[in-house]
Parts: C-alpha cells; sequence; structure tokens
C-alpha cells in the first residue's frame, strides 16, 4: 500500500510538503546547449565584419577573435566561484544584490530587464522572420509587416514551450544547438578545402590600425559575439550538482565557441577578401553564393535555425532574471510564482514575452542596443568586482571553488579599457546609455524605497496580482535549498 500512495502522489504532481519551486532537470550537456545556444546567434553568421573595420587587417581580426574567446572564459571561470557561491538564479544581479546592496543591484536589472534582453530577443526574432523569408524574396527584401509578424509567432510560440515544461524549452536548445554547430562544422570544412587548395592570400597584417580606441572598439564588436557565455548562471536553480557542472559546461561551452568562431572566419577568408566581408550584410550568405552553388539556399536556413535557438535561449534565461528581481521585492510579486502543475515561471515567461511584442514595433532596436552596450559590460565587470569584495569582507563564505586573485584583477582592468574607450570615441551612443541606466533612479525611489504607499495603491497592485494568478494558475514559490 505505501508503494501504491508513493506512486498516486507522484502522479499527482508536487504536495504541499515539497512546495512549488523552480525544479533542478537540467543535465551537464543541457547546460553546455544552452550557454553554446545563447552565444551563438546570428552574429558569426551575418557580419564579423565589426572586428575587421576596427582592425584593419584579417590577421588582426583573428588575433581580437581569439582574445575575445580568452577573455570570455577568464570571466566564465570568475563566474563559475560566483555562481556556486550564491546559488541563486538570477547571475551578476544577485551577486550585485548580495554584494553592494539593492540600488546597484536594481539599476542592473532594470537596464537588462527592460531594455537589453527583450530588445535582444526582438532582433533575433526579426532576423530569424527575415533569412525564413529570404528565399520567398529573392530580388528584394520581405515586407516589414510579414517579418514582424513571423517574428510575432516565433517568440510567442517559444513562450509557450518554456511556460509548458523546461524539459521541452531545453530540448528545443539542444537541438537547435546541433543544428546550427552542424552549419558552422559545413562552413569550417569548406574552409578546410580551400585552405588545402592554397588560398590563403588574404591572411596578412597589412593595415593594421594601431589606434587605441580602433581597438579598444574592435574588442567591443568581438566580445558582443561572445555574448552569454553567463546565461548558465542565470538558470543555476535549476541545474543538477551545480558545483560539479556549471564549471563543466563553462569551460567546455567557451572553449568550443572559440575554436569554432575563429575557425569559421578563417573559413571566410579564404574566399572573400577583406573589402567583400565589410560590404557583406550576411557573410556566411556571401559565402554560400560563391561556393554551394544551387545548395545556397540552405545557409539561410541554417541562419534561421540557429536565431531560433538564440531566441529560446534569451527567453529561458531572461525569465529567471525577473524571476530572482522579484524574489527580490524589486519586481511585481506576481513574477515570483509558478505555475503549480507545470513548475515553470510562466508569469515571467510571458512577461520577457510581452516585453519584446513591444520592441518588435520600434525601428532602429540595434541603435538602441548599442546605446546600453556598454552597460552591459560594465555591469559584468562589477559583478567580478563581488570575487574580491566578498573575499575582503566575507572570507568565511563557502567557495566549492576558488580562482586565483589573478583572474579577477586581469578581467576586471580589460572591462575598463573595453568601456572607458568607446566612452572617448563615441560619446552620443554612451550618453544615451547613460540616461538609460540614470532612469532607474526614480523608478527605484518611487516603486522600491518609498515603502509608505497610499493604501488604495496597495490594494489596487493586490487585486491585480491575484487576478493574474487564477488565470495563470500560479502559486509562490517556496524558498530553494541551498546547494
Amino acid at each position: 500500500m505505501g508503494a501504491k500512495r508513493k506512486a498516486e502522489a507522484a502522479a499527482a504532481g508536487p504536495n504541499e510538503d515539497d512546495g512549488v519551486r523552480l525544479k533542478a532537470k537540467m543535465s551537464l550537456l543541457n547546460g553546455v546547449t544552452v550557454i553554446v545556444g545563447s552565444i551563438i546567434g546570428s552574429g558569426i553568421f551575418i557580419s564579423p565584419s565589426g572586428v575587421l573595420l576596427n582592425t584593419g587587417s584579417v590577421n588582426a581580426s583573428l588575433v581580437v577573435w581569439v582574445i575575445s574567446g580568452l577573455f570570455s572564459m577568464v570571466g566564465a571561470y570568475c563566474y563559475a566561484e560566483l555562481g556556486c557561491m550564491i546559488s541563486k538564479s538570477g547571475a551578476d544581479y544577485a551577486y550585485i544584490m548580495e554584494t553592494f546592496g539593492p540600488f546597484l543591484a536594481f539599476m542592473r536589472l532594470w537596464v537588462e530587464c527592460m531594455i537589453v534582453r527583450p530588445c535582444s530577443q526582438a532582433i533575433v526574432a526579426l532576423t530569424f522572420s527575415l533569412y525564413v523569408l529570404k528565399p520567398m524574396y529573392t530580388d528584394c527584401d520581405p515586407p516589414t509587416e510579414s517579418t514582424q509578424l513571423l517574428a510575432a509567432c516565433c517568440i510567442v510560440i517559444l513562450t509557450f514551450v518554456n511556460c509548458w515544461d523546461v524539459k521541452w524549452a531545453t530540448r528545443v536548445q539542444d537541438i537547435f544547438t546541433y543544428a546550427k554547430l552542424l552549419a558552422l562544422m559545413v562552413i569550417i570544412t569548406t574552409g578546410v578545402y580551400q585552405l588545402a587548395a592554397g588560398h590563403t592570400e588574404h591572411f596578412t597584417f597589412e593595415n593594421t590600425k594601431t589606434e587605441v580606441t580602433s581597438i579598444s572598439l574592435s574588442f567591443y564588436s568581438g566580445l558582443f559575439a561572445y555574448n552569454g557565455w553567463n546565461y548558465l548562471n542565470f538558470v543555476i536553480e535549476e541545474l543538477k550538482d551545480p558545483i560539479r557542472n556549471l564549471p563543466r559546461a563553462i569551460a567546455i561551452s567557451c572553449v568550443l565557441v572559440t575554436v569554432v568562431y575563429v575557425c569559421t572566419n578563417i573559413a571566410f577568408y579564404t574566399t572573400l577578401s577583406p573589402q567583400e566581408v565589410l560590404n557583406s550584410e550576411a557573410v556566411a550568405v556571401t559565402f554560400a553564393d560563391r561556393l554551394y552553388g544551387p545548395m545556397a539556399w540552405t545557409i539561410p536556413v541554417f541562419v534561421a535555425l540557429s536565431t531560433f535557438g538564440a531566441v529560446n535561449g534569451i527567453l529561458l534565461t531572461s525569465s529567471r532574471l525577473f524571476y530572482a528581481g522579484a524574489c527580490e521585492g524589486q519586481m511585481p510579486q506576481i513574477l515570483t510564482m509558478i505555475q503549480i502543475k507545470r513548475l515553470t515561471p510562466a508569469p515571467a515567461v510571458i512577461c520577457i514575452c510581452a516585453l519584446s511584442l513591444i520592441y518588435l514595433q520600434i525601428s532602429n532596436i540595434n541603435a538602441l542596443i548599442n546605446y546600453v552596450g556598454f552597460a552591459t559590460w560594465l555591469s559584468i565587470g562589477v559583478s567580478v568586482l563581488c570575487i574580491p569584495w566578498l573575499r575582503w569582507t566575507q572570507p568565511h563564505l563557502n567557495r566549492p571553488i576558488k580562482v586565483n586573485m589573478m583572474f579577477p584583477v586581469i578581467y576586471i582592468g580589460a572591462t575598463l579599457f573595453v568601456t572607458v574607450v568607446p566612452i572617448i570615441a563615441s560619446p552620443v551612443e554612451t550618453g544615451y546609455g547613460c540616461l538609460m541606466i540614470l532612469s532607474s533612479i526614480p523608478v527605484y525611489i518611487v516603486f522600491i524605497y518609498w515603502k509608505n504607499k497610499p493604501r488604495i495603491f496597495n490594494k489596487i497592485v493586490g487585486c491585480i496580482t491575484r487576478y493574474l494568478q487564477m488565470i495563470l494558475m500560479v502559486s509562490a514559490a517556496k524558498s530553494p535549498a541551498k546547494v
């Protein structure tokens, strides 16, 4: 009878004792695909020209790609200590909250949740729809309305997947990560063939730029392509055995992506001249048109698959950032709640979906992302600063992984270089970025710092929360056990 009761309880779902909370369902392989799938989006397929533009030569651009990968590995290694020491979803938001307090954490949360993540998701979704429709519009660009509608469908479908089951979301991530790696391996294999045929004429250091601003901007472009190496930290509560699997997933992913990025760029330059790369809006497509003949259509398809997986990765991790902010009382209470049957943070997933759909209607989103790009790297630098700060203020914290202090120092110094110099080189864009960051201050004062709000305000918010709770069938999450 005891076994029968246990089976019935398992079939019925989570019980009162278990509570409703995020479950650890992600394996090491899932962790690797989350990171790789989040890093490799549309950039490496479409436009690696930003690095070349600011370096001036092919060989110098390859050096930047290698160093950017090593730089990301150092940051990821530092995040491994932070992730195992502060085992909360939310990654750098959680680390800044624990170390420097709620105000700086909210500034990071505001920029990331309200601008960077939804804008990034909208851009990647638009890229997906553009390349799905491209074979149907060979002589012109697809209509704007069509690309926006298909992008919206992409976001909504993946929102349903992420609301339904974490395993579904990770399975989507696995499949589309394999697809994009297959596409890159096809390009790399073609590049190896071209190298064997003696096509090395473009690999020189001629016209290399030596200005500090150009070097900094080239790394800025390279690091943007590697953005996403810290995304697994956002879902650490759902990773099985994180102390063992987090550093392994980070190491495998960063090495794999660096090798693939460098080899893919080498493959491009075996066929395309620097000028052709700079003039191309989609380098991989131009490469395919030159070499694949009637099979050139496969590359736009692979780009679409790649960006579909990237949208899923952004949605999966961004929703956990909303959830983490809400758990700290810095976002609406409804975002702390978990779907009682599916055990997914459905309100947070729906929130990032809604913001992304709004940004789909705004033109020139790329410029908006550029405005806050420096803030993203600056905040990651602040997160890494948590390591020496906590070593000094809280030396007795449990640290399953303890990095050599040389690595945080190197990373913080390099972060200052790639953020301060672009401020000098492009003050207008960074000025807009600063305004976006500063806009968080009045929001923080009104909604968080001001505790004694009018009773009518609290009553309205409470009614809305209860109404949404009934519609979405969600419940407050039980505090997770410490790892």
